[in-house]
């Protein structure tokens, strides 16, 4: 039976000489894998540069439920990209937001709020002329709210230190060495709440990026079990600085 779904590509893997497997998180079922031929042919029906990390797309797919490899019979990019594919900071950034969002989201069921936020957020990035260099930081803070395992940046005075392990600001330095101050907390309250139009108002220096891009890792690595270690935020940061 044919269905029409929306669809995020997640990884695209070669199969033959002219096929992939594509996994694409998609708006109807989930994350499904789909085999898709020819995409190398010079006249290929879906060729190969629509199916790259976090492309957008309209699909028809045949489905089964029984099945671990599904079929495709139409796709095109939706939006087309204007600015991702060619511009150094974005694409790079969009690469390693796709490694992350690839070892974070395994559900194969529906979850429209965490496909709409993503499908939006990209569509959203590619469409600003200039790449905000704090996207990727306020996306993952975000992405955590439809993960289960956002942080609670509510404090009392009193309470200086916030503890990555169990998402919350404590009076008292944890026991273990996953914590950061409340000084560098509030940056990450900021790009947690900003909407994305406005994260060029939230002035941060590219060694503070660092710095909570890593903690923002780790805060990761803590809540995501099957999470592992990223390998792209090395590259964005030569990128970046």
């Amino acid at each position: 039976m044919l269905h029409k779904t929306r669809g995020i590509v997640l990884k695209t893997t070669l199969y033959s000489e002219s096929s992939v497997v594509v996994k694409i998180f998609t708006e109807k079922f989930g994350i499904q894998s789909y085999l898709i031929n020819g995409v190398k042919k010079p006249k290929a029906k879906i060729p190969m540069n629509i199916l790259q990390p976090l492309h957008l797309l309209d699909m028809v797919v045949y489905h089964k439920s029984t099945t671990q490899i599904q079929r495709v019979s139409e796709a095109r990019p939706s939006p087309v990209f204007r600015t991702i594919p060619y511009h150094v900071i974005k694409n790079t950034m969009v690469q390693f937001l796709n490694e992350v969002l690839y070892k974070s989201v395994h559900q194969q069921n529906t979850d429209e709020a965490l496909f709409d936020f993503v499908y939006s957020a990209i569509s959203w990035f590619d469409e600003t002329d200039e790449p905000n260099v704090n996207f990727h930081l306020a996306f993952l803070l975000k992405l955590s709210r439809f993960l289960g395992f956002a942080p609670h940046f509510q404090s009392r005075s009193d309470q200086i230190y916030f503890d990555l392990q169990e998402g919350e600001f404590t009076s008292l330095p944890p026991i273990h060495p996953y914590f950061i101050d409340k000084i560098d907390a509030d940056d990450l309250n900021k790009l947690f709440y900003c909407p994305l139009e406005k994260l060029n108002e939230i002035g941060i220096n590219n060694t503070k990026r660092r710095f909570l891009l890593d903690k923002i890792l780790v805060y990761y690595t803590l809540h995501n079990a099957s999470f592992g270690q990223i390998k792209s935020h090395q590259i964005l940061e030569d990128v970046l600085s």
